[in-house]
């Protein structure tokens, strides 16, 4: 993956995102958060890619204290909010995005946190992603990830926290006494075995949530909806899990406010599917969530 990210140039960005932007509106992605990692003008080219799709794009530029590629990283906390400032001023939807408690020292999180309450820009970063990540977390700064979010000022209202996979009962206390949510990926935890996300505790905090793409094994939402309703039955060992209209809106409007966005495209449904004969109308969302793919998309 690092090599093929070095390769890249704003060239390559522009065409390799608009054919996955393109993929993405197909499978009824209409509004992305794209968590950029590969420099300035790589993330110029891809808004530009996303301007050509018709993608609504909101640029998650990544800061990179240490770690990954020299490309990656910025010389400071200063630098990086001085870049995404550049970002706003060119004309695109921006939000902050520490990538974690691992490339990001901990002035680094003040600094960004202190940004995110003064702005209420969007602020997204990867947390409890997988043990490791939590080891190195105590063994640096005697706290879980979450909780060194909090006690830098990283979590507020506007603040989602990726994947929180193995994020235990505090942490997740703290994300819901912030009013901040969680984004989960679950075919991508499931392709990478990093484990099951907690869904039901996430439920019953009332933590708001919504779903990531991330990686390129599968673009569907329809699946990753699923899975989240998957994951809570198997929990739970019960069927009453997630209401249909509560993970559609887990997929539409959670997403929409993960990104402090108003308004999104729309997507039409092909209701002559396969998939959808002989379903009744009040029957479709149901149906949407549990039987089908995104081929239903038009």
């Amino acid at each position: 993956m690092l090599a093929e990210a070095e390769r890249q140039t704003p060239e390559s960005v522009r065409a390799l995102y608009e054919d996955v932007y393109r993929e993405q509106l197909d499978a009824g992605y209409t509004a992305v958060g794209e968590f950029h990692y590969l420099g300035y003008d790589e993330a110029l080219a891809a808004a530009n890619a996303a301007r050509a799709t018709g993608m609504e794009l909101v640029l998650l530029y990544a800061a990179y204290g240490r770690g990954g590629l020299a490309r990656f990283r910025q010389d400071s906390a200063e630098a990086y909010l001085t870049d995404v400032e550049r970002l706003s001023e060119a004309g695109h939807r921006v939000g902050l995005a520490p990538h974690s408690v691992r490339a990001c020292p901990r002035e680094w999180l003040v600094e960004i946190g202190r940004c995110a309450a003064s702005t209420s820009l969007p602020l997204h970063v990867h947390a409890c992603e997988q043990p490791k990540e939590i080891e190195e977390c105590l063994a640096e700064h005697g706290k879980r990830p979450i909780e060194l979010l909090a006690e830098t000022g990283c979590l507020h209202p506007t603040t989602t926290v990726v994947h929180a996979t193995h994020a235990d009962d505090r942490e997740l206390d703290l994300i819901a006494d912030a009013g901040a949510r969680v984004c989960l990926c679950p075919t991508t935890e499931a392709d990478l075995g990093d484990g099951f996300a907690p869904v039901r505790r996430l439920l019953e905090r009332g933590i708001p949530l919504c779903i990531g793409s991330d990686s390129n094994v599968r673009i569907d939402p329809l699946e990753e909806l699923r899975e989240l309703s998957g994951i809570a039955r198997r929990e739970g060992m019960t069927r009453e899990a997630i209401a249909p209209e509560e993970l559609l809106f887990t997929g539409s409007i959670g997403g929409a406010r993960a990104l402090e966005l108003e308004a999104w495209p729309s997507i039409d449904i092909d209701l002559g599917h396969p998939s959808l004969r002989g379903v009744s109308a009040d029957g479709v969302k149901g149906t949407l969530v549990t039987s089908c793919g995104a081929d239903v998309v038009r």
